[in-house]
């Protein structure tokens, strides 16, 4: 191993498909395992930073350190853990980087893989990771098997992170078609713990996901992390029979990160609530622009942020907020990006030729008007952005506009 963490260490800027043309200049080398570890470690590079700047740890699959999580939302699924109880089994390890996050918040740790290459190689790196609370399993999470997997261990929670890969490789997001197939090990699962946790699909439908699930889904989170919407997590509670609250967070940045606040409401909640409509006035006088987040759009809470921040929604399809007030804006950098209004103008002929004469260079977006945000932005002559942005938006009350705005 130590031959073959050198090898790794010298060679990790070079042509990979090289290195297996010439893998005979190199008899003593594993090549295919080290082209592996080589590409799993770039992978790695920013996503799990922790794991990159490691040199003695081995990956065999390529594909594992693509598919895993990143250090930001394995760190707040920990954490989401941590506040329900104090063991967890993890029956699909696949690279190990949710085991080994949750380790740092549980006592306990069952980290379970099918796949021998893989367990092994995170027994092993766990090994080196002084991650002394992990137990190791490698056999298949499937119906009649849970009670196996877990022997005498009965956690609190038990994990599950399906593959969303068919047998041909096309990616599938039905919960049914993933492995393995939650609705068939639910009940078998609940017989040995109170606490599910389940990682979806950022594609999945929410309620439909829920619907599928049943009533014990307590709550559900939406992590987005680096501008994109990750993953949905799905606590489900075997005592649980009410309705589910949806949590959207986002999460700073893929490393490092912390745990930010998360906007929480209950489906109803939205589904009764009258969106804050932005009048003609507001439009014209506001001072600060809104731009959900991922998680916020995935969350579908379109109608509460408006109501919650006391921020106007320009139009009933077009969700973006509009306030006059300072610190309800700075309030809502947490959840997506706030600007600065310089001026508001009719989407016309005379605004955008003046506009792309003042600011030539901007970054330019088009929401629910009859052109792309490309066209728009060929239309006023603008290059990229300086940090100024120009809004193509659909209002309601004053129809298509442009909203010229700096970002806070």
């Amino acid at each position: 191993m130590e031959k073959l963490t050198e090898f790794v260490s010298e060679h990790m800027s070079d042509d990979t498909t090289r290195l297996i043309l010439d893998k005979a200049r190199w008899p003593e080398i594993d090549m295919d395992l080290a082209v592996n570890c080589i590409e799993s470690r770039r992978k790695l590079r920013g996503k799990v930073q922790e794991w990159y700047e490691n040199p003695r740890l081995y990956f065999p699959a390529r594909l594992s350190a693509e598919q895993c999580s990143s250090s930001a939302t394995a760190r707040y699924k920990a954490s989401f853990a941590g506040r329900i109880g104090k063991s967890i089994a993890d029956l699909t390890g696949g690279l190990g980087v949710d085991s080994w996050f949750f380790s740092k918040e549980m006592e306990h740790v069952l980290y379970n893989e099918m796949q021998a290459k893989l367990s092994d190689a995170a027994s092993y790196n766990f090994r080196i990771l002084k991650a002394g609370n992990i137990g190791i399993s490698c056999d298949i999470a499937e119906k009649g098997n849970i009670g196996h997997i877990l022997g005498n261990f009965r956690p609190d929670i038990i994990y599950m992170d399906p593959a969303r890969r068919g047998e041909s490789g096309k990616k599938v997001f039905l919960i049914e078609e993933c492995t393995p197939d939650v609705l068939t090990l639910r009940d078998e699962i609940f017989s040995y713990s109170r606490h599910i946790l389940l990682k979806l699909s950022p594609m999945a439908d929410i309620s439909m996901a829920c619907e599928r699930l049943g009533t014990t889904c307590r709550e559900v989170h939406v992590v987005a992390s680096g501008g994109e919407c990750k993953e949905l997590l799905i606590w489900m509670d075997r005592e649980w029979d009410g309705e589910y609250s949806i949590t959207a967070i986002e999460l700073p940045s893929a490393y490092p990160a912390t745990d930010g606040s998360g906007f929480t409401f209950m489906p109803s909640e939205e589904k009764t609530c009258m969106a804050a409509a932005a009048s003609p006035e507001d439009i014209r006088s506001s001072s600060f622009l809104f731009e959900p987040g991922k998680a916020m759009m995935k969350a579908g809470c379109f109608n509460l942020m408006g109501r919650r921040f006391e921020a106007g929604k320009i139009g009933r399809s077009t969700h973006y907020y509009i306030s006059s007030s300072e610190d309800k804006a700075l309030a809502m950098k947490d959840f997506g990006k706030v600007f600065r209004i310089i001026r508001t103008d009719p989407l016309d002929k005379k605004s955008m030729k003046n506009l792309g004469k003042e600011f030539p260079n901007a970054d330019v977006s088009a929401r629910n008007i009859p052109m792309t945000s490309e066209i728009l932005a060929k239309k006023l002559g603008c290059g990229p952005g300086n940090g100024i942005h120009i809004f193509g938006l659909r209002s309601d009350t004053e129809g298509n506009i442009l909203i010229t705005a700096e970002r806070i």
